[in-house]
């Protein structure tokens, strides 16, 4: 699915189910928001369910990422802003779904921009993220090692072995091959981007919409521990742990992230 937001182009996936942009269909709208150097692609496991369960799924291309047009923007805020142009463009408001610089854009979208976002669900994060220097350096230097490292970390160690949910594919694999087709400067952007955000604790402080957080218990990027300063605060939160799952739930877990997700917008609807 391709819509135009702000002048330019962006490219999304729907699930292969055509999505009513006005909300004439009243169906709730699901934006779902990647991480750093990522695509849509991520959310493969989750759109055509999504779609198929009464449910507008847009998993969209930040700009500059994947098929969306440029250039990238230069900061979560105007990440945050433009995430609410697309819930005006696709008939809002929406349950915004991030998972990791994804998750702290849907925190800012949603404090920004209380009107245009329903709810969130946030995984693979922490209060802070920070960067190893060796992948920041890497993806700065536009050198392949940074989607090795990126894939390697960002994996449970089963994922490791050829468990992947989608037959004949890699976990690691196709984590790799979706990073290296990142635009050049867009990694190192978005890394940078993520280590130099200290909002989130003010901003799930201030969150007054439904939130749940999808949490791995094996995340080496984002430990378990870094998201409980967000927990202590988001008092009003589910939290989802999985115990097998690392900085990725969506890909490693999916039964369980669809699982959370129909919990969540079950109470939504409530």
């Amino acid at each position: 699915m391709r819509f135009e937001v702000d002048g330019r182009s962006v490219l999304a996936a729907t699930g292969a189910v055509a999505v009513d942009r006005d909300g004439a269909a009243n169906l709730p709208l699901v934006l779902l928001v990647h991480g750093a150097g990522m695509d849509r692609s991520v959310w493969s496991q989750q759109t055509r369910w999504l779609a198929h369960h009464d449910v507008r799924a847009v998993a969209v291309d930040l700009p500059g990422h994947g098929g969306s047009e440029g250039p990238a923007l230069g900061s979560l805020t105007e990440m945050a802003d433009w995430i609410a142009a697309v819930a005006d463009a696709l008939g809002g408001p929406a349950h915004v779904v991030g998972h990791s610089m994804g998750a702290f854009i849907a925190l800012e979208a949603a404090t920004r921009h209380p009107d245009r976002v329903a709810s969130v669900v946030l995984m693979g994060l922490g209060a802070a993220m920070p960067v190893h220097p060796d992948l920041q350096a890497a993806a700065d230097a536009g050198e392949p090692r940074a989607a090795d490292l990126m894939a390697g970390w960002m994996h449970g160690p089963d994922q490791k072995f050829g468990l992947n949910p989608t037959p004949g594919m890699s976990m690691t694999g196709t984590s790799r091959a979706v990073i290296e087709t990142s635009p050049d400067g867009v990694l190192g952007l978005d890394l940078a981007l993520c280590a130099a955000y200290d909002g989130a604790a003010d901003a799930a402080a201030a969150l007054a919409c439904p939130a749940t957080l999808v949490l791995g218990r094996l995340d080496r990027m984002t430990p378990r521990r870094a998201a409980q300063p967000l927990v202590d605060v988001l008092a009003h939160a589910t939290v989802v742990e999985l115990a097998t799952a690392g900085h990725a739930p969506m890909m490693e877990e999916p039964d369980a992230v669809r699982s959370a997700l129909a919990d969540h917008l079950a109470r939504t609807r409530a």
